[in-house]
């Protein structure tokens, strides 16, 4: 299986804020993380034109079109995070997951409530894939972007 790496840039912090992770959406991330073969899964949300990257502590979401370069490095941008706030067991599979929504560009609530309809989708098609025999050997690398557009 051949091995790919891409690269991420995080741009300045725009806002924060705290909400909760529907169980199911974040348990199904999890269980991806658990069966993938690196420690990233790349999940392409079309309706969007993003890709969201899961890894062990946070859900980052680039736009597919937001590509720059950086100190000989090239890679796209990073428009939010689901930054999983809590890493202690949970009491119940089935509670909420308390996370913070960072977002690095000019998207703010909205595009967060989009992606909250959308990724579950993302997620089924994903999923559908991985049935057929799809499987992913993917890397991704986040680096501080300190140019703003």
């Amino acid at each position: 299986m051949a091995s790919s790496s891409e690269t991420f840039f995080r741009r300045e912090e725009r806002a924060r804020e705290q909400v909760s992770l529907p169980a199911p959406m974040f348990n199904r991330c999890q269980l991806l993380l658990n069966h993938a073969a690196t420690a990233h899964v790349f999940v392409p949300v079309r309706t969007m034109q993003f890709q969201a990257v899961i890894d062990a502590d946070e859900v980052i979401f680039v736009d597919s079109l937001g590509y720059a370069v950086e100190n000989g490095h090239g890679g796209r941008l990073i428009v939010l995070a689901w930054q999983f706030t809590a890493h202690e067991p949970r009491d119940s599979l089935t509670a909420p997951v308390p996370i913070e929504v960072v977002y690095y560009g000019q998207e703010r609530h909205e595009t967060h409530r989009r992606l909250m309809s959308e990724f579950p989708k993302s997620l089924d098609s994903y999923e559908e894939r991985l049935r057929e025999g799809l499987r992913e050997n993917r890397a991704a690398t986040v680096l501080p972007f300190t140019r703003q557009k």
